[in-house]
């Protein structure tokens, strides 16, 4: 397999990993704000957020591989 194989499997592997850890901050962001800490769930909903950006790029990337 060359290199721009090698990364398009890494670009799918880390669009997947960074999809499922923005879950588990939205889940979280939700928990802490049950919890009465909406500063914390503040900053992990914003951390959703940004991830979901980053997928963006990511997915950009992809469709260049």
């Amino acid at each position: 397999m060359d290199e721009l194989g090698k990364l398009k499997i890494l670009l799918h592997h880390w669009l997947e990993h960074n999809n499922d850890h923005a879950g588990v901050y939205r889940d979280w962001a939700e928990k802490a704000s049950a919890l009465g800490n909406q500063e914390l769930s503040d900053i992990l909903e914003k951390l959703y957020h940004e991830t979901k950006k980053l997928n963006k790029l990511l997915e950009e990337a992809l469709k260049k591989t």
